[in-house]
């Protein structure tokens, strides 16, 4: 089972820059896509269908604003949106999917660049999310969580730890998320491969040289609870595929 987890910045966007002309080279069976920022009706759904993908939306309530996707290949057995915390759920943040024994988990993590009440915002989702997690895998041991975390978890994950130690998506008390995150049998399903520096899934696009220059962060992620470790076969990132300020990441995985 191949998935993709991609923030398109936009899906009207991304179509326009090539985005249809990418999926008809077949590079999942699975993609997820987040911040939408429309709402399934707005978009001509009709072209995935034609490329075989089956397509399932949550979106938010607010118009042109975050919201996630999935195209899908394989027929889900189940879907769930949302997961019941309203606040997050009115944002079209999280959308669930279940294949077999798999739980497919798309998620648009919220951003605190905004400033204060958007950053407190974001600790509050971080750890309402956690307890939900914890919760799930009680019942749903087999979890993949994939989507823009936006958080670079380690000073490998990000082009200038130094100057962005004060900066949303790299605060010490969004790095501890992570680390809690992990350290309860979570696992970086990219690092599992690729232990090395410079892989980024996401450039700044004040400049145009940043993404050039490959000064980027890695806040994207396609990881896995412990338990599938062992099906994990490959995992990576695309830089090279541009309809957005991020890129693709990549998880192959046994069914």
């Amino acid at each position: 089972m191949r998935i993709i987890s991609y923030n398109v910045n936009g899906i009207r966007a991304a179509i326009s820059k090539g985005f249809l002309e990418w999926l008809k080279t077949d590079p999942a069976d699975i993609i997820c896509v987040q911040e939408t920022k429309a709402m399934k009706e707005n978009i001509d759904y009709s072209v995935f269908n034609a490329l075989g993908y089956s397509d399932y939306w949550y979106s938010a309530q607010k118009k042109g604003y975050s919201g996630v996707a999935v195209f899908s290949r394989i027929v889900p057995d189940n879907i769930v949106f949302g997961t019941g915390h309203k606040v997050s759920d009115d944002e079209g943040r999280v959308i669930q999917l279940d294949f077999g024994d798999i739980r497919l988990i798309n998620a648009y993590f919220p951003s605190g660049t905004s400033g204060e009440e958007r950053q407190n915002f974001k600790y509050e989702w971080l750890d309402e999310f956690f307890i939900y997690l914890e919760s799930l895998r009680k019942t749903i041991p087999n979890l993949i969580l994939c989507g823009d975390y936006n958080i670079a978890h380690r000073e490998i994950d990000i082009h200038d730890p130094k100057g962005n130690k004060k900066s949303s998506g790299f605060l010490p008390e969004e790095r501890a998320w992570m680390d809690k995150y992990f350290d309860s049998k979570w696992v970086d399903s990219f690092r599992e491969f690729h232990p090395e520096p410079h892989r980024y899934s996401w450039w700044s696009q004040r400049f145009p040289s940043v993404r050039l220059n490959n000064k980027g962060w890695r806040i994207d992620y396609i990881n896995v609870t412990e338990s599938l470790r062992d099906r994990l076969t490959d995992a990576e990132i695309f830089p090279d595929v541009k309809h957005s300020d991020h890129c693709p990441v990549y998880v192959e995985i046994k069914r």
